[in-house]
């Protein structure tokens, strides 16, 4: 397992709400302010679930292994990683027709940045997808004895994906408050599907490492 393998996993992390709520800061009244403010609450709402997770499942490897950092230890691990893979699969497929955003999502036609930013952290800290998602990412990476630093690619990939609107914005101009709709539509009907195949290659992944 290396922090390539994990990499996938933030496209499973921005799929739905996430992303559609970028879309709409990014089609705000006062897009740039409140794109940012977003993001950083995405970033503090991602970061501070992976390194409580990444601290637990040290805890697990050091307890299961008496200290040692031997296999069964990190087999035990990636049974956990390999469970909670299979949870996210079944809660990514109830999820998939919910192509209405929800309510509270008309407020971001004119959000405040404070608003976003609080956004940002409760769409990740409450979310049970990507909870199970960052617990998955930050297991597989104690589990196999990497640095914590090792999380913050992971991190770094999944604001990214969020800020696409905002750069499709910044670079596109006009053309991008046509294209963002589109995308928005595209994101609510079939992004699920991308969650399912790259959880699956993940769980592949694993289900090679206990072979």
């Amino acid at each position: 397992m290396n922090l390539l393998t994990v990499l996938p996993l933030a496209v499973v992390m921005v799929a739905g709400p996430q992303l559609i709520s970028a879309v709409f800061l990014a089609a705000s009244r006062d897009p740039r302010r409140s794109s940012v403010a977003y993001l950083a609450g995405a970033a503090l709402g991602t970061l501070v679930p992976l390194t409580v997770w990444y601290a637990v499942f040290r805890l697990v490897r050091h307890s299961a292994g008496n200290g040692t950092k031997d296999s069964g230890s990190r087999h035990l691990i990636d049974w956990i990683v390999l469970a909670l893979l299979l949870v996210l699969m079944v809660i990514t497929f109830l999820r998939r027709e919910r192509s209405q955003p929800p309510g509270w999502m008309r407020r971001l036609e004119d959000p405040r940045p404070r608003f976003a930013f609080g956004l940002g952290v409760l769409l990740f800290l409450a979310m049970p997808s990507d909870e199970v998602t960052m617990a998955s990412v930050a297991g597989s990476l104690a589990g196999h004895d990497k640095p914590w630093w090792h999380l913050l690619p992971f991190l770094v990939l999944t604001v990214l994906l969020l800020a696409l609107p905002l750069l499709a914005l910044v670079l596109l101009g006009a053309r991008a408050e046509r294209l963002l709709p589109r995308i928005r539509d595209w994101s609510n009907a079939h992004s699920w599907i991308i969650s399912e195949l790259v959880i699956l290659i993940f769980v592949a992944i694993v289900g090679s490492d206990l072979a």
